[in-house]
Formats: structure tokens, sequence, C-alpha cells
């Protein structure tokens, strides 16, 4: 099943409207792919994009990502408190 977030009338630049709680998995794709991630706590993400799997090292507590991952996987990460912005 696609995601249910495929935004027809929606802006790429267009700020958030909802999110959810990541919980990494090596296994289970996203429900929704994030429009981007906020990173509450610092460490590496390990995620799927479309290209194929991608660690983005030392991300700081605070940060945003403005990535669309399918799966953050959980070997490999370590950064904490991660929600996915809809």
């Amino acid at each position: 099943m696609p995601p249910r977030n495929q935004f027809p009338t929606r802006g790429s630049t267009d700020g958030a409207t909802d999110a959810f709680v990541i919980t990494p998995s090596d296994s289970v794709d996203l429900a929704d792919y994030p429009r981007a991630i906020y990173v509450g706590g610092a460490g590496n993400i390990t995620c799927t994009m479309a290209s194929g799997d991608v660690v983005f090292t030392a991300v700081p507590a605070g940060t945003v990502l403005n990535i669309r991952p399918s799966r953050v996987k959980a070997t490999g990460t370590t950064a904490t408190l991660m929600v996915g912005m809809l």
C-alpha cells in the first residue's frame, strides 16, 4: 500500500501538518514517508532512500533533516527521539 501522504495539492516547501514518532526497524518500512525528520537526540541515522541505504553521521540534537526515507533502520542508528513530520 502506498503512503497516505502524497500531497497532490501541497508544495514541496509547505510546512508539516502532522507528525509521528519514528521507531527504527531493519525490516519494517515507515507507514508514511515523512516530509522531514526532527532529531531530538544526537547520533547517526541509517535510512533507506530511493537510491538505497545512506548513513547521516553525527546529526546534532535539534536538527531537522529534509529527507523522505522509506525506512529508518535500527542497525547503525544511534540518534534518538526522532519524529517524522508529515
